[in-house]
C-alpha cells in the first residue's frame, strides 16, 4: 500500500473509532440517568451496550493513533485527528437532535481547511527534500 493509501486508512480508521467512542459516551451517559451513588446504578449502567462501544472506540482510537504516530508527519496527523469533531457534530445533529449552528459549521470548516493546509504542505516539503 502506498503511503498516501496508508495515511487515508488509518485517518478514517482513527476517525471512526473516535467517533464511535465519543457517540457511545453520549449514549452511556443519557442511559446513565438519574446518576445515583450505589451499586444498582453501576449495574445499571454496565447493562448498556453503550458503555462497552466508547471503551472499544478509546483502545481502537489509541492503537491507531500509536500506529500512525510511527510513520505520519507529527502535524498533518495532530491535525487530522480532531475530524472526529466534525464527525461528531454531525451525528449528533442526526441522532441527539442538536442544532447545527454557523459557529460549529464554521469550526468544521476550520478543522478541515487546517488538515488540507497542513497535507499539502508536508506534500511541498516531502517533494523538495533531496532523495
Amino acid at each position: 500500500m502506498k503511503r498516501g493509501g496508508f495515511y487515508l486508512t488509518g485517518f478514517l480508521l482513527l476517525m471512526a473509532f473516535d467517533t464511535v467512542g465519543a457517540i457511545s459516551f453520549k449514549f452511556a451517559g443519557m442511559h446513565a440517568l438519574p446518576v445515583e451513588a450505589n451499586a444498582a446504578w453501576l449495574l445499571r449502567l454496565f447493562e448498556k451496550p453503550w458503555v462497552y462501544g466508547a471503551v472499544a472506540g478509546y483502545i481502537g482510537a489509541f492503537f491507531t493513533w500509536m500506529g500512525l504516530l510511527r510513520h505520519a508527519p507529527i502535524g498533518p496527523a495532530f491535525a487530522a485527528s480532531h475530524l472526529e469533531v466534525v464527525s461528531v457534530t454531525l451525528l449528533s445533529v442526526w441522532l441527539f437532535h442538536e442544532p447545527l449552528t454557523l459557529p460549529h459549521a464554521l469550526g468544521a470548516v476550520a478543522i478541515v481547511a487546517g488538515i488540507v493546509c497542513l497535507g499539502l504542505d508536508e506534500s511541498r516539503t516531502a517533494a523538495a527534500a533531496p532523495a
